[in-house]
């Protein structure tokens, strides 16, 4: 299960063993850095389960779910998870920082604490950019240290919730579109629009080409075509002409035959009559 949806907000009380250093170099001179060992003890004093608000499953039912196999006791898991690696190099007193990305399978957890040890924990989706639960976070931790650090160093497990609802709520519904506080994740999601479209578009063109490519190999078809049929059609022309050629010295002749029969015989004839007309003429003057 991998989505960009904001899951919850917790905020622990970190004890357990600390050391403090002198900082110096990029830390600052004179800033102390505390640092909480591995193992701390982290009470839970608030939670806010954001995740009931879009799914019927944020709250309850067991396996599948927004946490996985840990559905019911999140808060308690993800207690274990600070405590086995709390916040490191809290500096600057009434400041939360030294923050930590733990991620899992389904979901990641952001945390980070003060140097009071108030830890604000926030468990989102794969997707969900871990700058902006950080932003989350840094955003969060002064109005909660302002309102409710007194009452969280002495509080029992849960105490602080019915309290702290409200404001734990506002920054949920403030942050629970990454896109809307994150310009890079804005920017990433119009990206990704993009690439769709750039993607479809690509897709078209290639559909598009294959349609030319068949539209030209058809073209070129049709063109051989016409050229044999042209070919054929010249053949034909000149068999045509021959043939044309043909019959026409055949009548001529036969014209010339029949010519010959018909005039031949006359002419003869002509002369035969002409020739007896003479000898007579002859005959008759001696």
């Amino acid at each position: 299960m991998s989505d960009s949806k904001l899951r919850c907000v917790l905020v622990y009380r970190l004890e357990g063993k600390t050391t403090t250093t002198a900082g110096s170099g990029d830390t600052g001179e004179g800033i102390a850095l505390t640092n909480l060992s591995p193992g701390a003890s982290a009470t839970l004093l608030a939670k806010h389960d954001h995740a009931s608000e879009y799914d019927s499953h944020g709250g309850g039912s067991s396996g599948g779910g927004l946490y996985g196999d840990k559905e019911k006791n999140y808060a308690d898991a993800v207690g274990m998870v600070v405590g086995g690696d709390p916040p490191g190099g809290v500096s600057e007193e009434g400041v939360i920082g030294g923050f930590k990305v733990v991620q899992s399978d389904m979901h990641q957890v952001v945390f980070g604490a003060d140097s009071d040890g108030l830890c604000i924990a926030v468990v989102t989706g794969l997707k969900y950019p871990s700058r902006t639960a950080i932003s989350l976070l840094t955003e969060l931790h002064p109005p909660y240290s302002t309102q409710f650090s007194l009452q969280a160093k002495s509080a029992t497990t849960n105490a602080l919730s019915k309290k702290s609802k409200s404001l734990l709520k506002q920054y949920c519904k403030k942050y629970d579109d990454s896109t809307k506080v994150d310009k890079a994740s804005a920017l990433n999601s119009k990206v990704e629009g993009v690439k769709v479209q750039m993607q479809d578009n690509i897709a078209a063109m290639l559909q598009n080409t294959e349609q030319a490519e068949s539209l030209a190999e058809r073209s070129n078809q049709l063109n051989e075509q016409a050229n044999v049929f042209q070919k054929k059609s010249k053949d034909l022309r000149k068999q045509m002409r021959c043939k044309n050629i043909k019959m026409t010295i055949i009548l001529v002749g036969l014209v010339v035959g029949i010519l010959i029969i018909v005039l031949v015989p006359l002419i003869l004839k002509a002369k035969k009559a002409a020739t007896g007309g003479r000898m007579l003429r002859g005959m008759i003057l001696d």
